[in-house]
């Protein structure tokens, strides 16, 4: 095991960006927030509507990848069950041909 070395991939590197992206922003909305000249009472306010919209939007993202999960799960099925129903329809054909192919093979 090594220690004190970090190997990623090229995906991680992306992702990493992405994520140290997200918390710079973070990080700068808070920073305005604390910064800005309101009173209690309205930076509450805004802190909580703002933090109602990233939940709403972080839902709505969970929901749409679940929908695109189920999508894929059923192309899925729906290509394994004609993947079977292909693979029934040769090992048919092959039965009703053996008889032909044991006529070629003695000629």
């Amino acid at each position: 095991m090594r220690s004190g070395r970090y190997e990623s991939s090229e995906n991680s590197k992306v992702g990493s960006a992405v994520t140290f992206l997200l918390i710079g922003l973070g990080a700068g909305a808070l920073v305005a927030l604390l910064f800005a000249p309101k009173a209690g009472k309205h930076f509450r306010r805004d802190l909580k509507r703002g933090y109602e919209e990233a939940k709403d939007t972080l839902q709505e993202w969970g929901e749409e990848a679940r929908d695109r999960a189920l999508e894929a799960k059923e192309k899925v099925l729906d290509v394994a069950e004609r993947g079977a129903g292909w693979a029934e329809e040769l090992r048919e054909t092959a039965r009703k041909a053996e008889p032909l192919r044991r006529v070629i093979k003695r000629g």
